[in-house]
């Protein structure tokens, strides 16, 4: 297996779909908060301090996880 998909691997413990919650978006296992919400928090400059500020339920791993995440699914 190659990088990618080891980081795949490592990530789909912190990004889950589940049908029930929000439509099946991708977000973050034992929270409410989408994958694209944070994406976008850090595309427009937000630091992560200052996501992680915004969304106290997330750790700095998960931060860590979107783009990387994103990164292995294309």
């Amino acid at each position: 297996m190659g990088v990618r998909g080891r980081d795949l691997l490592h990530f789909e413990q912190r990004i889950v779909r589940e049908p029930w919650i929000c439509g099946g978006e991708p977000g973050f296992k034992g929270t409410r908060v989408r994958l694209r919400t944070v994406r976008a928090s850090l595309a427009t400059g937000d630091t992560p301090e200052a996501t992680l500020d915004d969304f106290p339920s997330l750790t700095p791993e998960d931060i860590q996880a979107a783009p990387a995440f994103a990164s292995c699914i294309g």
